[in-house]
């Protein structure tokens, strides 16, 4: 688990961690997909859903109240025509001793805190997904500039082995195998550009736009957003548990015992009250008379005294339902624990691995100036040059895709600690 070494970063800090890569251009877009993503909409949808229902059930906690009105003309056989006119109020209340609907109520509200965290999980989820698709953007920019310098060089290498063949110092053997170097450069540009395009693509469709949307917004070259070095282990340990997922288990948990609570209450008698509270006159005059007040008063208790262990049965399937809840809480918590540890672990193995990359690429700079000087002047031959270049392109594309994949390994540090919501 990181270690706390920075007063003051908290959940607030966690919560936007996009805006400390200082990269305006990553704040705008996550901030974009967070209104128009699709997933977010939906999640936002099946909130409104859940919470509709939690309203439905707090409703049958109160009195159901109903006004009625009626107004009747009937005849029969010979007599005269009468006429019957009615107008009232019926109420009636479920009197919930033992606490079932109360439970089913605070299970829906723990089923609403639940779908919340989810909300929130999709939102952590989308933040992360953007950053990681704009860094490997911004990577894929430099990897392309280091092919095409790359390939710059190659093809003024092979000119002067063209030059050396032409006036006899060299062999066409040694032409080709330039040759052969600058189109395998050269073949790398494509696959290049068509991912740097495909991500393009995928921020747009995260941030709720047609495909080809941000391709003149991303065009230019910007370098891959780094964050402190410091960035990941200034972040407190406890702040796992605001990973959405482990709220979510939680709050299936508190569901889970209320509906075991609700289940349990179905043993118990019932008892409902009931009444009405009315006017009935054969004349819609009569109404306002004191001898038109007709009034009732129900109550009545339910007693379940056999259901061939049917209600016995339905306790045992909310305690099974518990205990899925609670193993399911256990195991989101121990796959939290490893997605922070491998995070960290990643993390600092790339920051190890870049250092001796960066010396690599620095030795192969100076290798491939050294290799073609000296062909130049014949002191060597043209395999050694060709081996220098290649080592020189390996080594500074290794560079530039560890320094994004050290940026990506903080942002999937962020996740893993249930960054990106508040």
């Amino acid at each position: 688990m990181p270690e706390e070494t920075e007063p003051g970063v908290g959940a607030t800090s966690l919560g936007t961690w996009w805006q400390r890569f200082d990269d305006p251009q990553l704040v705008a877009l996550i901030e974009r997909s967070l209104l128009a993503n699709t997933d977010m909409q939906s999640a936002r949808a099946t909130l409104l859903q859940a919470r509709a229902l939690r309203d439905v059930q707090a409703a049958g906690l109160l009195p159901g109240i109903g006004a009625s009105a009626s107004a009747q003309r009937s005849r029969s056989g010979g007599n005269p025509a009468s006429n019957l006119f009615q107008a009232g109020f019926d109420a009636s209340w479920e009197v919930d001793l033992r606490g079932a609907r109360r439970s089913a109520v605070t299970a829906s509200e723990a089923d609403v805190l639940a779908i919340e965290a989810g909300l929130a999980a999709t939102q952590v989820s989308l933040t992360a997904e953007v950053a990681i698709n704009y860094i490997a953007l911004r990577s894929l920019q430099e990897r392309l500039v280091i092919a095409r310098r790359n390939l710059e060089s190659q093809t003024a290498t092979l000119q002067i082995a063209q030059w050396r063949m032409q006036a006899g110092l060299s062999t066409s053997l040694v032409t080709e195998q330039a040759r052969t170097a600058a189109e395998q450069t050269a073949a790398q540009i494509p696959a290049l550009e068509s991912s740097l395009a495909q991500t393009r693509h995928s921020l747009a469709v995260l941030t709720g736009q047609p495909p080809a949307a941000l391709n003149a917004e991303l065009d230019g070259i910007r370098a891959v957003p780094q964050a402190a070095d410091d960035l990941a282990l200034a972040i407190p340990a406890e702040t796992l548990r605001q990973r959405p997922d482990v709220g979510a288990a939680e709050h299936r948990i508190t569901a889970a015992l209320a509906r075991l609570s609700q289940a349990d209450a179905a043993r118990y008698p019932d008892f409902q009250l009931g009444g009405s509270l009315g006017l009935r006159a054969l004349t819609v005059g009569a109404l306002g008379n004191g001898s038109s007040v007709a009034s009732s008063l129900l109550s009545s208790v339910s007693v379940p005294l056999f259901d061939g262990g049917a209600i016995r049965a339905q306790i045992r399937v909310q305690e099974a339902t518990l205990e899925q809840a609670r193993e399911a809480y256990r195991a989101v918590v121990l796959a939290a624990l490893q997605d922070v540890e491998d995070a960290l672990v990643a993390l600092r193995g790339d920051r190890e691995r870049l250092a001796h990359l960066q010396g690599a690429a620095e030795a192969a700079a100076n290798a491939a100036l050294l290799a073609q000087q000296r062909y130049r002047s014949g002191l060597i031959d043209f395999q050694t040059v060709l081996e220098t270049q290649r080592s020189l392109l390996s080594a500074q594309d290794s560079v530039a895709s560890t320094v994004a994949g050290i940026s990506a390994d903080h942002v999937r540090l962020y996740k893993a600690l249930g960054g990106g919501w508040q």
